[in-house]
């Protein structure tokens, strides 16, 4: 039975969505109003929802109401239904019945179903049968047949009206023949009738060729019979390549694998396509490719040298055969599209092949390869096109058609390094666009309140242009071209979902080449890879959540679980928050309140369980003049590009800015304050010989279980890989490299190989604090700590503390007066300790009954020593012992280590605050120790560095209330 148009669910007033109800027949889920159920399954309701939405996207808006499409079976496939009894697969079908004419069948009741319905779709004849057989009872009254009128309209009184009534004939109708198909019950000009019954119900889909109806056709080489032909009448596609030559050597063949096929099985068949040659009137222009044309691409890098020898042979060969090189043709073509028929020797009977330029997608296509990657057919196109249009290869100029840039099949070509208009860019101009994001779109890293706070999805604007007008490379006023459309499809990530259908932009400077992106911060907005953008309030949501020991991947699966909503991945929005991390303008201090940039007293400690994956054996050799100095800055900016290079490549292998552990550049962070200068040690390549000098010694002192308890703790990537290595197989669990590997290691050679590659793994990372808990220095080690390390930090520091704080202090004293700095000695006096190593002083010390009293720890000297620390003024430096190691040691003269000896110091330090600070860092191991090792230190600065502010900003409010004004402290900040 027809379902009547009239109160048919798909036709709804506004644009209000159909009702959605839950189901009590075949289950207990929703059901979409406007599908069957068999093509949109029962799901949830926000499913649903979203599902609507789709239909509101395609739907037809007219008159206040919106027409959806249906799919609940009323015809085979999915069709619209009009406000009258016709069916419509197509939209646009139906958006032109609309627009001309306004079917009602006759024998129904004339109402305006739709606000400003008139009389037009009617003839004088229709509107009168409509209105006057009244043998069923149901005519019109007047008011009925009135508001019929058109909308507004002002009815006078007519000439002969009596009673009320009037001659329907009078009224002005436009005259127009429609009918309605017997087969799909399709509303149409009477004059088309035939076509379409023809085209859709005959079985007969292509009319016969004549010289009234044939495909259009253009001749490209006369000489052999060459033409390009429209494949179809129906829509745009691709022009055909048809040889035909007449005569006794006759020759017909086309390109088309139907065609071919068709031939095959009838030899005397021929196809639409030669038979519309047969009817060509055009022929295309020949274009004779110039040589310094070709020249001067090359010194514009459209593409190289080689690539140019390339085409000038090919050019070669196609002259010695007398077949033009390229021919455009323009058959069937539109305006943004350029056809160019290249010569190809190799492909095909035809040896041609047509070569797609799309100027507004700024895309090329060839048919000799499936990707789209570079081929000689698209640079001889593209000499083509460069010779005689030489517009197409500047910058668009025009802002109402924008260049759309394909990044996920980009055109790949290996000659075009530095220039083109791919984007992102590569080689050169890939690294000066993320050095000039990283050194001019700073983040303030105290960012207005403004900018913090959460906003509504729909406030954030959908269109994202930069905001450069003229090229910073250039050293003249350069302007950038209009914006050049990246993806119309973006995310913004938010708190309360996702934001789809963004529009991102970016400008090129005309001149350069230099490529500029969105990258701005008051739009409340971060940018990642122009793909996935980032709210600022979940940038600092994420940033809290770090401090409270979740990782990113956990807050994302909450807002999940909340939003009902499908997020991007952990690791992207991982990445989204580094890289926003990286632009924060963030000092990275790392010093005090109270202790001020220079602490007297420290407290040293190591947190072995942090670590990253990195074997001893992957890491690159150190240079021969390599001393033990890194520049600090230097290190730190280059894993900061790493993170905002992210978002310009797909993979980290990609990424020109990748940061790998070395010995030679591998440096600690220590606040640009506190550090001597921007160059500070690391000496780690010198743990390399001692283990050399003991290795044979130490291989065979570490037992098979011990190494295979080792092996354990390896991630499993680090264990397939020694097993490739040793040419076992790398397929299945860890346990099962495992236990291959103990197969493996009963010969000494694959035994002395899996030690070298498991015992120098990452060591952990060390940290210095003072006693307030602010983290002054950290080394990230990638083998094990020895006091070598602690010797990097302190003599790297401006000014020596007066108190280390360690649980290694002999071995401390001795490494760095003995080994690293005898000609100043720099713990003295008694080698560190308080008091003179005398037998009286050791055994009044074991008994309780001495002190050392260092008063300028309270109050600075009167009269500084010489080189004295600038807090208190004393030149004397001593190692001790934490509480918890002083009974460590077996030497009797460190009882003169103790915390304990120094009244200013007893009861008022915590020595054990590092072990503090340990173990709430521990709870970031899950997710610290499984990243790369670029991420890991730069996750790691950045949490030290917010806790370091946080603490910071905890003792200034308590002395604020306590001790001191408002003023005293407004130079702390941050």
């Amino acid at each position: 039975m027809q379902i009547s148009a009239a109160n048919h669910i798909s036709v709804r007033k506004g644009t209000e969505l159909p009702p959605i109800r839950k189901c009590t027949e075949c289950c207990s889920r929703y059901h979409c109003p406007l599908c069957n159920s068999n093509i949109f399954k029962p799901t949830d309701r926000y499913r649903v929802i979203i599902h609507l939405k789709a239909h509101l996207a395609r739907s037809v808006k007219y008159k206040g109401y919106c027409i959806y499409k249906c799919n609940l079976g009323c015809k085979p496939q999915a069709h619209f239904h009009c406000v009258c009894e016709c069916f419509f697969f197509h939209k646009n079908r139906l958006i032109n019945h609309l627009s001309k004419s306004h079917c009602i069948p006759p024998g129904k009741e004339l109402q305006t179903l739709l606000p400003g319905y008139t009389l037009t779709g009617l003839t004088t004849k229709e509107a009168e049968t409509s209105l006057t057989d009244d043998d069923d009872g149901t005519a019109p009254t007047r008011k009925e047949a009135e508001t019929s009128l058109t909308k507004g309209e002002v009815r006078k009184p007519l000439t002969g009206e009596k009673d009320g009534t009037a001659p329907l004939l009078s009224i002005k109708t436009r005259r127009r023949q429609t009918a309605i198909c017997p087969e799909c019950n399709m509303c149409m000009n009477k004059k088309n009738m035939f076509k379409h019954i023809l085209r859709k119900h005959s079985g007969v889909h292509t009319l016969d060729v004549t010289s009234n109806s044939h495909l259009p056709s253009q001749c490209l080489d006369h000489l052999n019979g060459i033409f390009a032909v429209v494949k179809t009448m129906h829509r745009s596609s691709v022009p055909l390549h048809v040889k035909k030559i007449w005569g006794d050597t006759q020759q017909v063949y086309c390109e088309s694998p139907q065609c071919q096929s068709n031939h095959d099985l009838a030899v005397s068949f021929q196809c639409s396509h030669v038979r519309a040659v047969d009817y060509c009137s055009s022929t295309a222009e020949s274009e004779l490719l110039k040589e310094d044309v070709l020249s001067e691409m090359v010194a514009k890098k459209w593409f190289g040298g080689d690539r140019k020898a390339e085409c000038l042979k090919l050019q070669s060969l196609a002259t010695s055969q007398s077949v033009p090189l390229s021919v455009e043709t323009t058959v069937g073509v539109p305006t943004f599209k350029h056809y160019v028929s290249v010569f190809e020797p190799n492909v095909s009977y035809l040896r041609r092949v047509m070569v797609v330029y799309n100027a507004r997608r700024n895309s090329w296509h060839c048919p000799c390869i499936q990707s789209r990657r570079s081929c000689p057919h698209k640079y001889i196109a593209k000499w083509h096109l460069f010779q005689k249009y030489p517009e197409l290869f500047r910058s668009k100029k025009s802002t109402e058609t924008c260049i759309e840039v394909d990044q996920s099949t980009p055109d790949n070509d290996d000659d075009l390094p530095d220039g083109g208009t791919h984007y992102p860019p590569n080689g050169t101009m890939l690294k000066n666009m993320v050095t000039y994001i990283y050194e001019q779109k700073k983040i303030p890293a105290i960012l207005p309140r403004e900018l913090c706070c959460q906003v509504h999805d729909d406030a954030f604007p959908k269109l994202l242009v930069p905001d450069e007008m003229f090229c910073t490379f250039c050293h003249d006023i350069t302007p950038l071209s209009d914006p050049i459309l990246i993806t119309s499809k973006a995310k913004i990530v938010t708190m309360n979902g996702v934001v789809e259908d963004v529009s991102t932009f970016c400008k090129m400077c005309i001149k350069c080449g230099a490529m500029y992106r969105y990258q701005e911060f008051k739009d409340q907005l971060h940018n990642f890879n122009d793909h996935i953008l980032i709210s600022l309030n979940l940038c600092l949501f994420l940033r809290s959540s770090l401090q409270a020991h979740s990782a990113v991947s956990r807050v994302i699966d909450s807002l999940e679980n909340l939003n009902d909503v499908k997020y991007p991945s952990s690791d992207t929005c991982l990445h989204a928050y580094l890289h926003f991390e990286a632009l924060c303008d963030n000092t990275y201090n790392f010093s005090c309140a109270s202790c001020g940039d220079h602490p007297p007293v420290v407290i040293m400690d190591l947190h072995k369980k942090g670590d990253f994956s990195m074997a001893e054996s992957d890491i690159e050799d150190t240079p021969k003049d390599f001393k033990g100095m890194v520049n600090i800055e230097a290190f730190w900016n280059a894993v900061s590009l790493e993170m905002i290079g992210r978002g310009f490549v797909s993979s980290d292998n990609q990424n020109p800015f990748k940061v790998l552990p070395s010995y030679h550049f591998w440096a600690p962070w220590i606040g640009h304050k506190t550090r001597s200068s921007n160059v500070v040690l690391n000496t780690e390549f010198e743990k390399i010989k001692a283990a050399k000098v003991s290795e044979e010694s130490q291989v065979y002192h570490v037992t098979e279980d011990r190494l295979m308890e080792e092996l354990m703790n390896q991630k499993v990537d680090v264990v397939r890989k020694l097993c490739n290595e040793c040419g076992l197989d790398t397929v299945g669990s860890k346990l099962d490299l495992i236990l291959r590997l103990r197969s493996e290691m009963q010969t000494k050679h694959s035994y002395d190989k899996i030690f070298q590659k498991i015992w120098g793994a990452s060591g952990g990372w060390c940290a210095i604090m003072c006693p307030c808990g602010v983290v002054y220095s950290l080394k990230f080690l990638i083998r094990a700590e020895s006091p070598r390390d602690f010797a990097d930090l302190l003599l790297s520091w401006k000014h020596l503390p007066n108190i280390c704080i360690y649980d290694f202090a002999r071995g401390l004293v001795a490494h760095t007066n003995v080994t690293r700095a005898p000609d100043i000695v720099p713990f003295q006096p008694f080698e560190g300790r308080l008091l003179e190593p005398t037998t009286e002083n050791i055994s009044m010390a074991r008994e309780g009954k001495i002190l050392c009293h260092l008063p300028w720890l309270s109050e600075k000297k009167e009269t500084p020593d010489e080189n004295g620390h600038p807090v208190t003024g004393s030149a004397d430096h001593f190692v001790l012992y934490n509480t918890f190691h002083e009974s460590n040691t077996k030497d009797p003269r460190d009882i003169l280590r103790k915390v304990s000896l120094v009244p200013e110091l007893a009861g008022k330090i915590n020595s054990q605050v590092v072990e503090q600070f340990f173990s709430q860092m521990r709870e970031n191991d899950y997710f610290l120790n499984n990243a790369a090792p670029a991420t890991n230190i730069f996750l790691l600065r950045s949490i030290v560095h917010h806790r370091n502010q946080r603490t910071n900003n905890e003792f200034i409010k308590r002395a604020r209330k306590t001790f001191v004004t408002d003023t005293e402290f407004n130079d702390y900040g941050q």
